[in-house]
């Protein structure tokens, strides 16, 4: 029998540094502000390798509504051990955002991993990667209706990534100030469905969605639609019958499972920055962002000048 999936990821710890709980300061059914909030690590979860290694991902929850915070790699945004530090967001956009990276320990690991982030009033929020316990054990068979992450890649050859751990370009894009230039991964939807099953009639779709991943403080990424993106169909409306929000142009839906998808971005401000995809299959009916299923993480290095 397949481990049944845990749909909860572990809450950041918060440690408050010469402060009161924040609880205690808080007034009962009072409004919760827009911004200056905090930013709080989580860990999703972790896999087994069959090499013995384990695979811990991690997402954040942004609680402010419109602010994007930026946090340099270094004392305010950590991995300890450090040998396990680089591949964390140092953009951090409004909202929860799950498994955004992975980092995988050896065989024989036992040390738990952490990831803390001190936020502007001073509160150190900080989870543990840690592997000791099964109930946090996620697993990478295919759901109910035969869905599994969709693969992507640089070319349309590979090298392929899956899942949230996902796969690095090979080579470094550069770029310049204030112009265009294309960004592009390759998706394929892999899953082995049931094609009698009602439920596996519109499951075919992947979405690509690009995310500013890490960046030179208030170095913004502007996404444009690329004009070989056929314009998608509209959302489905929700279970209330009210609209869904149209894709933004970071946003690119390949209706047919495979191919490749293009956006523009336009960097505003000179440094190194890593670029996100995200592949996803989240139309089928057995996938979810909530389940840690499916999806699958890219990552473009960009030097611009």
């Amino acid at each position: 029998m397949r481990k049944l999936l845990l749909r909860v990821g572990t809450a950041a710890f918060i440690t408050l540094l010469g402060a009161a709980p924040v609880i205690g300061q808080t007034r009962p059914l009072a409004p919760m502000p827009s911004t200056g909030l905090a930013v709080s690590p989580f860990m999703e979860g972790w896999y087994q390798n069959p090499d013995g290694s384990r695979t811990i991902s991690f997402g954040y929850l942004n609680r402010n509504q419109n602010d994007i915070i930026y946090l340099p790699i270094g004392d305010r945004n950590l991995l300890e051990p450090a040998e396990f530090s680089g591949m964390q967001p140092t953009v951090f956009m409004p909202g929860r955002h799950r498994g955004v990276f992975t980092v995988t320990v050896p065989a024989g690991f036992t040390e738990d991993l952490w990831w803390s982030i001190l936020n502007e009033d001073g509160q150190v929020h900080k989870v543990p990667g840690r592997t000791s316990s099964t109930a946090y054990e996620l697993d990478r068979n295919p759901r109910p209706t035969g869905t599994v992450p969709p693969r992507i890649g640089f070319s349309e050859n590979g090298p392929w990534g899956v899942d949230p751990a996902g796969v690095m370009a090979d080579q470094t894009l550069s770029a310049r100030v204030g112009e265009r230039v294309v960004l592009e991964v390759w998706v394929e939807e892999i899953s082995e469905r049931d094609p009698t099953d009602p439920r596996s009639e519109a499951a075919k779709s992947v979405r690509v969605v690009w995310f500013p991943h890490q960046a030179p403080v208030n170095g913004k990424i502007e996404f444009a639609k690329h004009e070989s993106t056929a314009e998608a169909p509209p959302p489905p409306d929700d279970e209330e019958g009210r609209p869904a929000p149209r894709p933004g142009p970071n946003e690119v839906m390949i209706q047919s499972g495979k191919g490749v998808a293009r956006v523009y971005a336009t960097f505003t401000a000179p440094g190194e920055y890593i670029v996100r995809a995200q592949a996803d299959n989240w139309r089928a009916a057995d996938s979810s962002s909530g389940d840690q299923c499916c999806w699958s993480n890219s990552y473009l290095r960009v030097n611009v000048r």
